[in-house]
């Protein structure tokens, strides 16, 4: 598990491997979204969380696709399959090699371009905490969809439309944690719910993604 962990790792640093692209596009929505709004600080700030975690959701979307692709393109995923290691844990570590390259840049760049929205400070802690609860779901949602539509052509699309509804209460829970947090008022509520997503989707997605790849596999 360890080295199919640092193989992903390593192919996710190459060229091409997707590394920083989500970091580069979460940037992006950073610095548009003043100019397209305006630079009023009070507007900015209201709408701050939201659109952080709306980058983020999008900035893990752009690599879903890289999660399962190559190894199927190559060959590997069929290896995979019938190896002596269980599906389900070859999935768990994808699900964390996603993570780590995209997940884990983008919480601890947040707070970074959260200035740039005029956060208030009182929301920087919550928006990392809130991202370094959430954003494993994103990874383990994502590779459940990428399992779903490995192997077809032009499934980027579809693996989207697909993803996309079931990161709304992720989005919406993350978004109200930073929301709550900054101006002060009870956050426990939408954070534990966003905990309970990120735990029920880590403990039930790896079993359907894997058995989404033995179909997909035959």
């Amino acid at each position: 598990m360890i080295a199919l962990l640092v193989r992903d790792l390593r192919l996710a640093m190459r060229a091409g491997g997707g590394f920083g692209l989500g970091l580069a596009f979460f940037l992006l929505v950073a610095v548009l979204v003043p100019l397209g709004v305006g630079p009023e600080g009070g507007t900015l700030a209201k709408i701050a969380p939201g659109i952080l975690w709306l980058g983020a959701l999008l900035a893990c979307l752009l690599s879903l696709d890289r999660i399962f692709a190559l190894d199927y393109e190559d060959g590997s995923l069929d290896l995979l399959a019938t190896a002596p290691i269980p599906l389900e844990g070859v999935v768990a570590v994808k699900s964390l090699a996603h993570w780590l390259v995209t997940g884990l840049p983008l919480t601890l760049a947040a707070p970074l371009l959260a200035v740039l929205l005029h956060l208030p400070a009182a929301g920087f802690g919550w928006l990392l905490l809130s991202l370094a609860l959430g954003t494993p779901a994103l990874s383990v949602i994502g590779t459940f969809g990428a399992a779903l539509t490995v192997g077809l052509k032009r499934g980027g699309l579809l693996l989207s439309l697909l993803v996309l509804p079931l990161y709304v209460p992720t989005l919406i829970f993350g978004a109200e944690v930073v929301k709550r947090g900054a101006a002060g008022q009870a956050v426990e509520a939408p954070l534990l719910l966003l905990a309970g997503i990120t735990l029920g989707a880590a403990a039930l997605l790896p079993f359907a993604s894997a058995l989404a790849l033995r179909i997909n596999l035959r």
